[in-house]
């Protein structure tokens, strides 16, 4: 076979050289592998149950479309060199694979074995190569690595990442979206915020007299997400805004997800998949600068160690950014961060990955405008309303006000493979995040005046996690009937201290003309004050998905968690308040998938999450009113169908669900009730569509709807009953375009659109919905030089992008940037 192969090969690349300088190696290797599958001495890592004739694999046009799932077939493609297993894989799967020959020559693979759909049994093979896939045409890809500084081009839609899920996409039985590095990288994205309104359904929130911490504080179809934040499958901490500069995609999961991810995770989770070392060299800068003072540049390096280290490579990414918020006084940002990481033993049984992420921020924050109070009577036809000032506004103290930020994550992964039937992932992180922060609630004064209190909102936080998780992914077969089986344990402990601040009365703020250099007498001292909370997570879980022929599968799976919390509060005079609980949960979920044909899927799917009393959007706390609570427990329905279409270029999903708090937390109103009550009842119905991918090879398209009808059937407060839950569009829209013109030459563009919503549950404060236009207009120099030109809000629009409770933050007016991607 060998010898057949080469022979083979030397004819492919003299025809190459016929039709251009370009070196692509169009898998005839796999022709060599097809043909001698049936020959003495063929490689005994083939197990193919049919023979793949040389015209099957060069037509490509009957059997299976590409990333086709319903048709599985048996791999048993061993460890060893990346273009023997590309062969391999061709030969099984009847795919034209088209590569480079010469810098796929040095890569390894670590094989894949078992029943799977091509495009999953694909992903697993380049694993760790940091190669991407390219559909070309049905059952036709193309495989190589990313082009220059973030603007490659991805025909296919990108796959999960977490280890957790072991299907395809298309055969997961859940709505799921994957914003991929390069369509926020086309955006100009500079947060995770700016990044998550690629995906409907979610609702960003104000901290602070809101209900929650700053940060990333959002919803997920209607339910408090601040918590439900992943990176690399792990859960993140502390109360800070997130930049994408080393991430390379972000997956949101919609529906409970207490079975995959422990507490709290109602609507869904959001896990940040992080940049990793690759086996092929790279280098790229992006710098950018625009309107407000924008400046931002960010630095890609991967380096692997070739002879000196075999199948070794250390990446580094760093950012340095900053800039004013469009159309408002003073707010600023500031940061900078840098992500070096370390991978050993790429493409072979046992690899190690080391890695540390910091980000510093120095910002000066607000919270934004007030809404006016029904007791206000010097504005009484305001009431509940939006105050009626200008959006530019800025109530709080350029001498008091700032934000320091600290976040360091040092993470150690450790994978092996058992053969080709099981993977064993073992991951240890420690993190730590500081919060140093003094933020201005504008609050009104007296009922009959316009001057606002400068409320001090102080934070002097150090969260910490330490964790470790270890996965066991492996298959086998029971007869005729195929698993896919992950197990696993989690050990975490996470602490949270806040000393709280002093300070003397702020000058009062003109509402219509506020000042906001006034002198501010302080400092800002602490008071003496504290709580200090201590809690770990036990848990351990186990998922099954069995394969009943080639048309069904059957998803079910468990996790058992104990949630322990310590919790202290020291008052001012040194009074301290200790409380403690500890609560066990079993999390589950079901599903049945069916496969349609070649290219489509439906599903079924049911499933459970708790939030814990301890576990908010405060924080970890407890008190004398949550600490006898038993958790809240929740649950969804969902109804789906998943389809890939024009050879896997393009996914297609929609779905309906239905999600039900059924013991949501409510007031205690009996004499001998406790302050607090499950006795509350919320539910969320709702319609979900979404398409990505390529309609054609120069034309991409990234777009979602979602349609919630949310209702509180239940609470001790009757003005809440029948209202709609807070935060919680009953529509919202999200489009994303982008066409590749000749010369060089790409423009796109999108709309992002979300309806009315709420404050609370009670619906008496309105944010008007609201429709946000942006627009890109890229040329490539060169292969090494691209510049592009984005414009975000082109409308101008003046609109409420976060909610909180006596106050609410516009969000940023018209802005333009301009980028330059430099690969060297």
């Amino acid at each position: 076979m060998r010898r057949l192969s080469r022979r083979i090969a030397k004819n492919q690349r003299r025809r190459s050289k016929k039709l251009g300088s370009r070196s692509s190696w169009i898998a005839t290797m796999a022709l060599a592998a097809a043909a001698s599958a049936t020959l003495p001495g063929a490689r005994p890592g083939l197990s193919a149950t049919h023979e793949i004739s040389a015209l099957d694999v060069e037509a490509s046009s009957g059997g299976r479309e590409a990333g086709s799932e319903a048709g599985r077939i048996r791999f048993e493609i061993p460890p060893g060199p990346l273009v023997g297993a590309l062969a391999d894989f061709a030969a099984l799967s009847g795919w034209r694979v088209e590569f480079d020959a010469r810098t796929l020559g040095s890569l390894a693979t670590r094989g894949v074995r078992g029943l799977l759909g091509p495009e999953r049994a694909l992903q697993r093979l380049l694993e760790g190569t940091g190669l991407e896939i390219h559909a070309t045409a049905k059952a036709s890809v193309e495989i190589g690595f990313p082009s220059v500084a973030d603007t490659i081009e991805v025909s296919a839609p990108p796959g999960l990442v977490s280890p957790k899920y072991t299907e395809s996409l298309r055969e997961t039985p859940q709505t799921i979206t994957i914003v991929p590095r390069q369509l926020f990288a086309e955006q100009g994205a500079t947060t995770l915020r700016d990044v998550l309104r690629n995906v409907t359904g979610i609702s960003i929130q104000a901290g602070e007299g809101g209900g929650g911490l700053p940060g990333d504080n959002l919803a997920i179809r209607g339910f408090a997400a601040r918590n439900d934040i992943f990176v690399d499958g792990v859960r993140d901490f502390g109360a800070y805004s997130r930049d994408p500069y080393n991430l390379d995609q972000v997956e949101v999961a919609k529906g409970p997800a207490s079975a995959i991810a422990g507490r709290g995770s109602t609507g869904g989770v959001i896990n940040l998949t992080t940049k990793m070392p690759m086996s092929q060299a790279s280098r790229s800068a992006v710098l950018s600068a625009g309107s407000d003072r924008f400046e931002r540049a960010t630095l890609d390096v991967n380096q692997p160690f070739d002879g000196a280290i075999p199948n070794s490579a250390l990446r580094l990414n760093a950012v340095w950014s900053q800039g004013d918020t469009p159309g408002r006084d003073e707010v600023e940002t500031s940061r900078w961060g840098v992500a070096p990481s370390l991978a050993l033993g790429l493409g072979q049984p046992t690899r190690v990955r080391l890695s540390y992420s910091y980000l510093e921020q120095d910002n000066l924050p607000e919270y934004g405008i007030p809404w006016v109070p029904a007791t206000n009577r010097a504005l009484a036809e305001y009431e509940d309303r939006p105050a009626p000032v200008s959006f530019d506004n800025f109530y709080g103290l350029v001498d008091r006000d700032h934000e320091d930020l600290k976040t360091g994550i040092a993470n150690a992964v450790v994978e092996h493979d058992f053969g080709t039937f099981a993977t064993l992932r073992s991951t240890v992180r420690y993190g730590d995040a500081n919060r140093d922060s003094v933020i201005t609630a504008p609050r009104f004064a007296s009922e009959d005046s316009t001057d606002l209190n400068r409320q001090l909102q102080s934070r002097l936080l150090d969260d910490t996690i330490l964790a470790h998780q270890t996965d066991l992914n492996f298959q086998f077969a029971t007869g005729t009937v195929e698993h896919s089986m992950v197990t696993g344990v989690e050990l975490a402990k996470e602490t949270s201290r806040n000393r709280l601040r002093t300070g003397p009365t702020a000058p009062l703020a003109d509402l219509f003309d506020p000042d906001p250099h006034q002198p501010y007498e302080g400092p800002v001292v602490l008071s003496g004050a504290r709580t200090e909370s201590d809690a770990k997570t036990t848990a351990a879980y186990l998922f099954d998905t069995v394969s009943l022929g080639a048309s069904w599968k059957v998803t079910a799976g468990a996790r058992w968690d104990r949630f322990a919390i310590d919790f202290e509060n020291v008052a001012v005079d040194g009074t301290t308040a200790e409380f403690g609980r500890t609560d066990e949960y079993v999390s589950w979920k079901a599903s049945v998938v069916r496969g349609l044909g070649n290219s489509g899927s439906a599903y079924f799917g049911v499933g459970t999450s708790f939030n814990p009393s301890a576990d908010g959007n405060t924080g970890l706390s407890l008190t004398a009113a949550t600490v006898d609570l038993e958790p809240e427990t929740s649950r969804t329905f969902e109804l789906g169908t998943k389809w890939d279409l024009l050879g896997a270029r393009l996914s297609l999903n929609a779905a309906l669900f239905r999600s039900e708090k059924t013991n949501a937390r409510t007031p205690g109103v009996l004499a001998d009730d406790p302050p607090t009550v499950l006795e509350g009842e919320q539910r969320v119905d709702g319609v979900e569509l979404g398409l990505t991918g390529r309609i054609t090879s120069n034309w991409s398209v990234f777009a979602g709807y979602s349609h919630m009808e949310s209702e509180v059937l239940r609470s001790n407060t009757p003005a809440e009953v029948g209202q709609r839950l807070a935060n919680t569009p009953e529509d919202s829209f999200s489009f994303w375009s982008s066409y590749r013109f000749g010369a060089g030459l790409e423009l796109g563009g999108g709309a992002n659109y979300v309806g009315d919503r709420f404050s609370n549950n009670t619906n008496n404060r309105r944010a008007p919905a609201y429709w946000l236009i942006d627009a890109t207009a890229a040329y490539e120099v060169n292969d090494r030089l691209t510049l592009r030109l984005n414009g975000s809000n082109l409308a101008d629009e003046r609109y409420i992008d976060r909610v909180g409770g006596g106050h609410f933050i516009p969000g940023p007016s018209r802005s333009l940037a301009l980028t330059t991607a430099i690969k060297f």
